[in-house]
């Protein structure tokens, strides 16, 4: 088989994306493949494609909701969707870049835990203190991490890595993309799954 790297493109805030956070690793080992983890923010996209956040939209939203709970249970997942939701996810995606570059072992461990703490506990991974109550249950320095996603280097990687989803098409969450080839949603993981292990069709 030949060895693939998943390109799995999300926004913190979107719940199909917490499901895929909690299923990636496990199509990743199936498979063989790596998965490389790429938060961007939907909200920058949503003007050039006339959309707006699903659970916001009527009808949709009242089905996405059902289908959330119906997803969570399936999984075994807690879930909720909190007062503040959809939040804005730019200070989780700079704490992230930043894990990246300077504490890589910790950067997919602190993605679980922003959905995490949003989706099952219901807190706002847009404030200030709870990116610092994250940071600190993993062993990350709080105020190092508090002080770089205040930075224009970290603020210029986060607008970077939004430019190349939105040359890469990326136009919802989750969005994965194969060897080029892009599967956008939780539930086209069983169809990518497919794809790697009979390498295409």
């Amino acid at each position: 088989m030949v060895r693939r790297v998943i390109e799995f493109w999300f926004d913190f805030s979107s719940p199909y994306a917490y499901f895929a956070a909690e299923t990636i690793e496990q199509l990743a080992a199936e498979t063989q493949q790596s998965v490389v983890w790429r938060p961007f923010l939907l909200g920058v996209v949503f003007p050039k494609t006339n959309m707006a956040p699903l659970i916001q939209m009527p009808i949709r939203g009242d089905y996405a909701r059902r289908d959330c709970e119906r997803i969570a249970r399936l999984l075994g997942v807690p879930f909720q969707l909190p007062a503040s939701h959809p939040y804005s996810a730019v200070k989780a995606s700079r704490a992230y870049y930043w894990l990246e570059a300077n504490r890589p072992e910790k950067a997919v461990d602190f993605a679980h835990a922003v959905f995490r703490v949003h989706f099952a506990d219901g807190r706002d991974p847009s404030e200030t203190s709870v990116i610092a109550d994250i940071a600190n249950s993993l062993a990350i320095p709080s105020d190092e991490l508090l002080s770089a996603i205040e930075s224009s280097a970290i603020k210029d990687e986060l607008k970077r890595r939004v430019d190349e989803a939105i040359g890469k098409s990326v136009f919802g969450s989750p969005y994965f993309i194969v060897d080029g080839e892009a599967f956008w949603g939780w539930d086209r993981m069983p169809m990518m799954h497919q794809w790697i292990a009979q390498g295409g069709w």
